[in-house]
């Protein structure tokens, strides 16, 4: 935790905006009577200055609220924006922070900055949310292909029929995948009845809201295989498993060293696999030894095998498609958030 300020907030919140702003550390609050109004939502005062901010109240802020908040402010740049929730997912904070929109939530988790100004304080990770509280129709697993789908095509006009289909999966789950971001203000419908049809009019904050949104934790299984150079090994992982008739995707460092190389080594493939191989399948199938350190190679697998759905082929093996490399990289502890910005940049493009 650091903070740099002290900051005084004048203003008219309600009940639960002035709460939480109270529970904020160096952070005094001078609620004013309802009367008062100087066409503003607050003044922040520090060290002598006053700067006035708009303020947006929320009770949960996720990445496809922060793009909505960053392009409210983006409009309105004379003003600056402070939201006010009662929770904020961490990929929200780091968007809002990144584009100059200040947040205050109820987890303790405060950053405001201003010329002359640095406020931040790290609260503790938020508690575990109950299952019925739980965002609908969370972008994981299934939902997530319907995610990908709309990635993979971000300005074709979609019916719930053809998502579903493209996805292979229930028009029910299509229709609520929609419906939710619909809500969240990432696709726009047009049309009624059997002409109605879907529209990604955000592509950026599905990316964000799907990386955020996928957590999972595949069982894996550690092998090793001889090979003189990465490009070697990469290559043979590929050609092995395909020769034995064995669905993969090759993610990771390995996979962006194809399509968007950067200054990193590739220790280890990284690997998913159909979820129906037993691990001495595996090791067979990719003729690798079985180890349990010094490895190279990490067959991935999930509870199924949406990890591998849109998988891509050029000349060489197959390869998790761009957004599941994304999400993927962003989660490797070795330098894989700078791959994971490169292949955005690069590759993707938003």
């Amino acid at each position: 935790m650091k903070k740099r300020a002290l900051v005084n907030i004048a203003g008219r919140f309600e009940a639960n905006a002035l709460r939480i702003l109270r529970e904020i550390p160096g952070l005094t609050v001078i609620a004013e009577p309802r009367g008062a109004d100087r066409g503003v939502d607050a003044i922040l005062h520090f060290a002598g200055n006053r700067a006035p901010v708009a303020v947006e109240v929320k009770q949960r802020a996720n990445a496809a609220t922060a793009w909505q908040l960053v392009h409210y402010a983006e409009a309105r740049p004379e003003t600056r924006l402070l939201l006010i929730a009662d929770q904020t997912t961490a990929e929200a904070r780091e968007i809002l922070e990144s584009h100059g929109v200040a947040v205050v939530d109820g987890i303790g988790n405060a950053h405001i900055e201003l010329p002359g100004l640095l406020f931040h304080i790290e609260g503790p990770p938020p508690p575990t949310r109950p299952a019925a509280d739980a965002p609908p129709t969370r972008l994981r697993g299934k939902a997530g292909v319907v995610a990908q789908a709309l990635l993979l095509h971000p300005e074709r006009d979609w019916s719930i029929q053809d998502l579903a289909k493209e996805a292979q999966l229930s028009t029910g789950l299509a229709h609520r995948v929609l419906a939710r971001l619909e809500a969240e203000g990432i696709v726009k419908a047009e049309g009624a009845g059997p002409l109605r049809v879907r529209r990604v009019t955000n592509p950026t904050a599905l990316l964000d809201l799907w990386a955020e949104e996928n957590i999972e934790k595949p069982r894996r299984t550690l092998g090793y295989l001889l090979a003189q150079t990465p490009g070697q090994l990469i290559a043979a992982v590929g050609t092995n498993l395909e020769s034995r008739g064995i669905d993969y995707a090759l993610t990771g460092a390995a996979a962006a060293s194809l399509i968007a190389p950067f200054v990193t080594a590739v220790p280890v493939v990284d690997v998913w696999v159909t979820t129906q191989a037993a691990p001495g399948e595996l090791y067979a199938g990719a003729q690798a030894d079985q180890v349990t350190e010094g490895h190279n190679i990490v067959f991935l697998q999930a509870k199924d095998d949406t990890p591998l759905a849109f998988r891509e082929k050029t000349n060489g093996p197959w390869l998790t498609n761009r957004f599941r490399l994304y999400t993927d990289l962003r989660r490797d502890p070795r330098r894989g958030r700078e791959q994971a910005e490169h292949l955005r940049q690069e590759v993707i493009g938003f």
